[in-house]
Order: structure tokens, then sequence, then C-alpha cells
């Protein structure tokens, strides 16, 4: 038997085509809808640290952390309402990418881009004003829906536009987005904390800026070819597919989109296709991904990284500054991914990140438990003892950067055949925002009760999920979207589910439902 989920890549068809302008200008448009996810992600930990904003919203944690001196260290910012303040907009999202499925799939992806960036915008001017609790609460829930439509349609979008030989690299452009709306949030927050009392406000308001960036860019991108054949619009498929590949002979790529949406529209409820046999390896995917991405620990450490450097002992400027350094590592060590991702693969970046992330979590709980305990006692860090963990820090996030980080959206959304793509994304989605909004909501008080301990929790599931990818997770590099069954089948455990029969629907597509459409080319 061949190495646990090795799949030689023969046999798939090699479309015609080139990298074109057009195409690369339109991709980096789209990917910038990964901006309003990162904003948020690097924004609301910084806010929630700096102290004009914790003494106006959370008297209680503002009076723990800055005058109870008998708190254990590792709790002083253990608050469920503080926490909500962050999560309630990962379970907004949730519930928004399922009703952007029936968007995306129905009237375009670029309408669910739209949508995202209007409710962005809404939720980050009512933040801006807040004046309660509620009114946080509220403009966060707004937010959570526009990153849910987002998040829904921008990796469809660059899947679908790329040509398949550049698909992986174009598709992280996405997560690039998020990394650099992570550390423009990052340095707004270190500058205007010192603009008291009113610089959360130009923190959580200056989110308007990225809601508008996707909001324009959605009015001027074109449609996917896949996108204008699923709504019946075969001639103007016909000629956007002509463009954004750059060559006039598209025949054997718009014959297979045609069939897969010919197949798709027999299918009337995608949702419950999911759990049809044939699509069980692309339904475990799409759960199994995000649910690890989330368990690497990464969005904790962003979300908190303000307050987790606060409380390990960094002063109010060098927590933010901490951040900010991890966000630049983040950007940096994105680009990695980008230049490897169709060189080296999938599974070579998942396995190298896993086991650099592992790494890194041991050290850094080994540093922090020998300085703190459990105890927490200990006020501050000696000046290199502090330099060394936001070094593993930083060593840590830039694995997950060039692996879980783009992988985690890249790999789910070029596996799904087209008859079950919106509904498979949104599943993709929504399990990675609940389990964003589960971990943002416990962090704080899992890091109360685990200590140093946290690192260890998060380490033992890099290890998991790092043996799931060996063992089931098959290479897509250098497979046509539509091509994907290819590698289902020749997988060794995969291929008891998805058999050749199971495109023979496929096949007849091809042969009854697409001359028509082709002698136009």
């Amino acid at each position: 038997m061949p190495a646990a989920g090795f799949v030689p890549q023969k046999g798939g068809k090699e479309y015609p085509g080139n990298l074109t302008p057009f195409v690369l200008v339109t991709c980096i448009v789209a990917a910038m809808g990964g901006l309003i996810f990162g904003y948020d992600i690097g924004i609301s930990g910084g806010v929630t640290s700096m102290e004009s904003f914790l003494e106006e919203f959370f008297p209680s944690v503002y009076t723990k952390e800055k005058l109870d001196k008998s708190t254990n260290q590792y709790c002083k910012f253990d608050s469920m309402t503080l926490t909500l303040f962050t999560s309630s907009l990962y379970l907004a999202a949730l519930v928004a990418s399922l009703v952007a499925s029936t968007v995306t799939r129905k009237l375009g992806r670029k309408l669910s881009m739209l949508l995202g960036g209007l409710l962005f915008c809404t939720g980050a001017i009512i933040n801006g004003f807040a004046k309660n609790v509620a009114m946080l609460i509220t403009g966060r829930i707004l937010l959570g829906f526009g990153i849910g439509f987002a998040n829904q349609s921008v990796p469809l979008y660059l899947s679908e536009m790329a040509p398949y030989k550049y698909r992986g690299a174009l598709n992280i452009g996405f997560q690039l987005s998020i990394t650099i709306g992570i550390l423009v949030a990052n340095v707004l927050n270190y500058f205007f904390a010192k603009i008291d009392p009113w610089g959360w406000r130009l923190s959580l308001g200056g989110a308007v800026v990225p809601a508008l960036i996707i909001s324009v860019g959605s009015l001027v991108l074109p449609d996917t070819p896949n996108s204008l054949i699923e709504r019946g619009l075969h001639d103007q498929a016909i000629a956007k597919l002509r463009q954004v590949r750059g060559v006039n002979d598209v025949e054997e790529e718009f014959k297979d989109l045609v069939a897969a949406s010919e197949t798709s529209k027999k299918v009337e409820h995608p949702w419950r296709n999911l759990l049809e046999r044939k699509y069980r390896p692309h339904l475990t995917i799409a759960i199994a991904i995000p649910l690890f991405q989330q368990l690497t620990g990464i969005n904790a450490i962003m979300f908190y990284a303000p307050v987790l450097f606060k409380t390990i002992g960094f002063k109010d400027d060098a927590s933010l500054m901490s951040a900010v350094i991890t966000g630049g590592v983040n950007v940096l060590a994105t680009w990695v991914s980008i230049y490897g991702v169709d060189r080296w693969g999938r599974r070579f970046l998942f396995l190298e990140g896993g086991s650099q992330m592992f790494i890194c979590k041991i050290v850094a709980a080994t540093f922090i438990g020998v300085k703190f305990g459990v105890s927490g006692n200990a006020t501050n860090l000696p000046e290199w003892y502090a330099l060394v963990v936001v070094l593993f820090i930083c060593i840590y996030v830039s694995a997950f950067a060039w692996s879980w980080g783009p992988l985690g959206w890249l790999v789910p959304s070029e596996i799904f055949p087209l008859e079950i793509r919106s509904a498979a994304q949104s599943v993709n989605v929504s399990v990675n925002m609940f389990f964003t909004f589960i971990i943002a909501q416990i962090f704080l008080t899992m890091l109360c009760h685990l200590k140093f301990g946290l690192f260890l929790f998060f380490a033992f599931f890099v290890v998991l999920m790092s043996i799931f990818i060996y063992l089931f997770l098959p290479e897509t590099k250098g497979v046509p979207i539509e091509e994907m069954s290819i590698i289902w089948r020749s997988h060794w455990f995969w291929g008891r589910f998805v058999r050749e029969d199971d495109d023979a629907t496929l096949e007849m597509g091809k042969k009854n439902g697409v001359s028509k459409h082709v002698d136009s080319i």
C-alpha cells in the first residue's frame, strides 16, 4: 500500500490556460474580502486590553486587572461578558454562512461579497458609536453576518476563477488579506491606545475601511464562469472563460463545467445530498479541517494577543507591540505558502507546519510554567525571558501562517463538486465559525484554569490533526477543480466511498447536454 494519503497525479485533465493579468488583478481584488475577517481578529484583542474601554463597559474586569493585586495573574481577564464581546461575532457568522449558501448558489458570488461588506460596515459604525454593552454586541452581530457572507463566497470565487495550476497561490491571497488585516489592526491599536479615553472608538470604527473595500470591489468584479453557467448564462460564461484563461481553446473545460452544472441542477436538496455515501470524504474534510484549524489555538493567540502578553507580565505598550510583531510575522510567513503551495503541495505544508507548531507550544508552555507556575504570582518577566516567549510564539505563528491558516480555507474550497459546492462551503464556514466562537468564549476561562497547560492542551490537538492529515487527506496540488473525483477514487481509504460509476451521470451530461453550447465556440 502506498504512503497514507499519497495519490499520484496522473490521468487527470490538463486544461489550457495562462495566469493572465486580468485574472491576477481580479483575484487580488476578491481576496481583499479577507481584510474584514483579519481586521476583526486583530482589533478585538487590543481593544479589550485598553483600560479606557474596560473602565467604560467592563468595570469589574478593569478593577480586577488594575486594582486587585490578589487575583491570580492568569485570571485577571476572566469574564464571560468580556469574551462574549469577541465571540458573539462568530456565532452570527455561523448563522449567516447558512443563508449565504443559497445566495451564493442562486444569485452569484459577487452579491454575497457585497452583502458581507455592507453588513460589516453597518456593524462597524454601531461599534464606533457604542454607548453600552448592548450596542457593542449588536454591532458585533452585524459584523459577524458580514464575515459569514464574505468567508462563504470569497474562497469559492478564488478557486473558480484561478487556473488550476495557480489555484493554491491565488486562493491563499484570501489568507494573506486576513493576515494583513490582523497586522493593520494591531498597529492601529498600538497608536489609538495612546488616545485616551476614546481611542478604542477609532479602532472599532476603523472597520468601515475594509468593509468599503470589499463592497466596492464586489461591484467591479466579474462573475466566475462557474457561477454564470450555474445560472444558465452560457454565452457569457464562454466569453468569460476565454478571457480568464487567456486562450480560445476552452472547449474541454467548458464542457466539464456545463456537465457539472447540469448534474448540480438535478440535485434538489444539496444539504441532504451532503449525507450521501459518495460525498462522505468531502463532508468529513469540510468538518475536520476547520475544526482542527481552530484547535491549533491560533485564534486564541490572535484574538487575545495583547491580553495574553499582558497576562504573562508585559506592560501595556509592550503587549500591544508584541501583538504587532506577531502580526507582522503572520503576514511575511503567508508568502511562504503562496510560493510553495503549488510547488511542494498541501500535505507537505500541513505536516511541516504541524511539527513546528507542536515544538513551539511545548517550549512556550515550559517557559511560562517555569516563571509563573500555577500561582501566577510573578508580576514581570525579565526582558530576555520575555523575548524568548515572543520568539517562540512568532515561530508558532509563522508555522500556522504557511500551513493551517491558508490551507484551512484553500483545501475545502477546492474539493467540492459543483452540485454541493455552496452547501459544503457553508458547512466549512459554519464549523469554522462555531469553533471560533467556542474558543473565543472560553479561552480566558481556560487560561485561568489550565494556566500554562493551555499551550499543552492545544499541542495535543496539533499532534492529532497532523495524524489525520497524514492518513486521510490526499494531495490536491495540480488537480483541476472539476476533476477532484480522481483523488478520492485513488485514496486508500476514501476509495471505498467514491467509485467510478458515481461519475456516470457527469459523463452522460457531457454527451447529451453540452453540444448545443459548444457549437458556438
